[in-house]
């Protein structure tokens, strides 16, 4: 009955949380011709989308309008509809804790508002990020409470989340998917289903595989970053350009892969992903220090970019104290108004803490809140004046909208922890440039 309701493509299908992931996922699969149910505890998500807006970056409005229009997609607070739904994904937050310890309660109340209506022939996906073992022991379990058996009168997989904010190649569609069941059934038929609207399926073996698999992606980010992150600390101590030695060793056309430094990392995925490994593996009495040293020299990197505008302001007689600082870039990388993990937010932190009077310059986000209730930072306009006025002006982000040309003519001393002016190219204008 299941299988049929996906190949014909009117099995109902909902989504737990509509976020970054969740949203281009229902999109996707909206489009497939599947009826599509977002579900969510956030109002303004759920209004928006009833106003036919997006806002994820990724999914235009010209794209969400005909599929609300047509009713192929909607949104909800009420989560009693579940019980309706033939296919669900969870795609909720796994933030860590301040310990660095994974913080499941987001999947666990998804969880819990499925097993309150959980019924037979219904599939479950969790797609997101968590350690090895996550969907059979937690989910599968709370399930199992029901009298219901997985394999038999529910279905269940984990399907990581592979989205890549503001990469215009690749999105949902062409995307490689990886799936893996709890048990071979759950697999084959979260595989047919994704296969409606994904272009490449990757089946693996079971649930951790797939766990496992989404965790070594981000960890082999997060190792590389950290080697080319302390290299850049190397090439500081020996008055080398990190960027010059980095393309030259890209020139190489085999057993290499560029990676570049930057002011810290930031996103859901690479600051957050080997943590869990990390902590799974010291359940089992195993250290993973590759894992935790990467994290720890690319947590070091905000404190190394303060310690850069420390001293270029004390080369020209000025203390951090009472400087005007102008940060390039709120977000977490180029080109998105994600501001997840920031390393730009732990920049201003620290500079404000040294006295600083910080203020930042973002296309993308035009203002945004410290913390819940906290103070409210709103972007300034990118003026020549403004330029002028700041002590130091720092490259946290290189968004194709700025022009960096017109900020090293106006302003007096810049920090680029971006490369936003390469080493081997010429600046017109008369700022003083460090480079990370």
């Amino acid at each position: 009955m299941l299988e049929e309701l996906i190949r014909s493509h009117r099995a109902k299908y909902g989504v737990i949380g509509l976020g970054y992931v969740g949203l281009p996922l229902a999109v996707e699969l909206a489009k497939a011709g599947f009826p599509t149910t977002g579900f969510e505890v956030d109002r303004s998500k759920v209004d928006a989308i009833g106003r036919r807006e997006s806002y994820i970056a990724d999914v235009p409005n010209a794209e969400l309008k005909p599929l609300v229009d047509s009713g192929k997609l909607t949104a909800t607070l009420d989560f009693d509809q579940l019980g309706a739904m033939d296919v669900i994904s969870i795609c909720v937050p796994t933030p860590l804790s301040k310990s660095r310890d994974p913080d499941m309660s987001y999947v666990v109340r998804a969880t819990e508002e499925i097993a309150k209506r959980l019924r037979k022939d219904q599939l479950i996906i969790l797609e997101s990020t968590t350690y090895p073992g996550t969907t059979d022991e937690l989910v599968k379990d709370a399930f199992e409470k029901s009298g219901l058996r997985c394999g038999k009168d529910f279905f269940l997989a984990f399907s990581p989340e592979r989205v890549d904010p503001a990469n215009v190649r690749f999105g949902v569609r062409n995307t490689p998917k990886v799936v893996g069941g709890v048990d071979a059934r759950s697999g084959e038929l979260a595989t047919l289903f994704y296969a409606q609207g994904v272009d490449t399926i990757v089946p693996v073996s079971s649930a951790r595989a797939a766990e496992m698999a989404k965790l070594l992606e981000n960890t082999f980010r997060s190792v590389n970053i950290g080697l080319v992150n302390e290299v850049a600390l190397m090439c500081d101590r020996l008055k080398l350009d990190v960027w010059e030695v980095i393309d030259a060793a890209a020139t190489k056309p085999f057993g290499f892969m560029k990676f570049v430094p930057g002011p810290g990392v930031g996103g859901h995925c690479i600051p957050l992903d080997p943590f869990y490994l990390s902590w799974k593996l010291r359940s089992l009495n195993y250290k993973a220090r590759f894992i935790e040293l990467a994290g720890e020299v690319n947590t070091e990197m905000p404190h190394y970019v303060v310690r850069k505008i420390t001293n270029a302001l004390n080369d020209e007689s000025k203390s951090v104290r009472g400087s005007r600082i102008l940060l390039l870039g709120i977000a977490y990388k180029n080109d998105v108004n994600d501001m997840r993990e920031s390393p730009a937010l732990d920049i201003q932190r620290l500079l404000e803490e040294l006295g600083a009077n910080v203020a930042y310059s973002d296309p993308h986000v035009p203002s945004y809140h410290a913390h819940e209730g906290g103070r409210v930072y709103t972007s300034v306009p990118m003026t020549s004046e403004e330029l002028r006025r700041a002590d130091c002006i720092v490259v946290t982000c290189r968004h194709k909208a700025v022009d960096f040309g017109f900020v090293a003519k106006h302003a007096r001393l810049v920090v680029d922890t971006r490369n936003a002016y390469p080493f081997n190219a010429p600046v017109t204008g008369d700022a003083r440039i460090i480079r990370l």
